[in-house]
């Protein structure tokens, strides 16, 4: 990762503020250690044995273009395709999507890329959508990032209560979104995205539902 010029550095003496996702001052990603555990089950299998239910899987998609090795397709429309196929498997629109975890790992690139398939899917209504970024706080846990970005959404889901995005002291223009949030946000989500990508163009998309 050093070899790729993928982490931060400018931050060495005040680690605690080097992962700092869509802020101006963002120059890489910080290594993080972590894992989620979630269990997947049928609506059946859980009402079987009287489960708490926090959230429901309701679609998804995986792509790989093969772009580049490292950087994601600058204009976003191969991320906006992911997003586009997840929803369609939801059946869910744009409209009904009350918030995003983004994959937002802090990087100059990746961070303008993810927001510019935002808006590329959700035109007005990105203005709108509750946004945070979980690696501010972690870091990019790499093969644990989609598990605990997962605990994010259900979390959010079952509770009302969005974590808040740190380190989010100056907005970058590039890829600034009014939902986005220094601040823990409290608000009712029936809909959520989540979003992981990873190096070689390789992404997916999730999209969770309030269970009714």
């Amino acid at each position: 990762f050093c070899s790729l010029r993928v982490l931060s550095t400018g931050f060495n003496d005040r680690p605690a503020r080097a992962s700092r996702p869509f802020d101006r001052a963002r120059d890489g990603f910080v290594m993080g250690e972590g894992a989620g555990a979630l269990i997947l089950e049928s609506l059946a299998h859980a009402k079987k044995r009287r489960a708490r239910i926090y959230a429901e899987v309701a679609g998804y998609a995986a792509t790989s273009e093969a772009y580049h090795m490292v950087i994601p397709r600058e204009d976003g429309e191969e991320v906006a395709t992911t997003i586009r196929l997840a929803l369609k498997d939801a059946a869910v629109t744009p409209a009904q999507v009350d918030y995003i975890n983004a994959h937002a790992t802090s990087t100059p690139i990746g961070d303008v890329v993810e927001v510019k398939a935002i808006r590329r899917v959700f035109k007005a209504r990105a203005e709108k959508i509750a946004v945070n970024a979980t690696k501010s706080l972690v870091g990019h846990t790499l093969g644990a990032a989609g598990a605990i970005g997962a605990l994010a959404c259900s979390l959010a889901i079952e509770t009302g209560q969005l974590h808040p995005t740190i380190n989010y002291e100056e907005p970058d223009p590039a890829c600034a979104l009014p939902g986005i949030s220094a601040d823990a946000q409290e608000r009712p989500i029936k809909v959520a995205l989540l979003n992981a990508f990873g190096f070689g163009s390789n992404n997916a998309a999730v999209v969770f539902k309030k269970y009714a």
